[in-house]
């Protein structure tokens, strides 16, 4: 089920990030996913959030891949989201 735009909102601006190209990969990610992010998207989506700059942007980036609590299902799809939008 897709999140409210209140919800979606909230989350837009929980992603501001401080490193710009973390922050403009998410904005990127929001515009082009914004009617696709399910409910099942929001915890993997705040775990990722819950990271340093530099550890998401290592995601990202494909440096690094996700360990621990995130390797999980939930944040691989969202990263499959979330990388290509760099490529565009």
């Amino acid at each position: 089920m897709p999140i409210s735009s209140e919800t979606l909102s909230l989350l837009r601006w929980r992603a501001r990030r401080g490193l710009l190209e973390n922050d403009l990969m998410m904005e990127r990610f929001f515009e082009r996913f914004h009617d696709q992010i399910e409910e099942s998207d929001l915890e993997p989506l705040n775990s990722l959030l819950d990271l340093s700059d530099n550890d998401l942007m290592d995601l990202l980036l494909r440096r690094k891949e996700p360990e621990g609590e995130l390797a999980n299902q939930g944040v691989q799809r969202v990263l499959a989201m979330l990388r290509p939008v760099r490529k565009e």
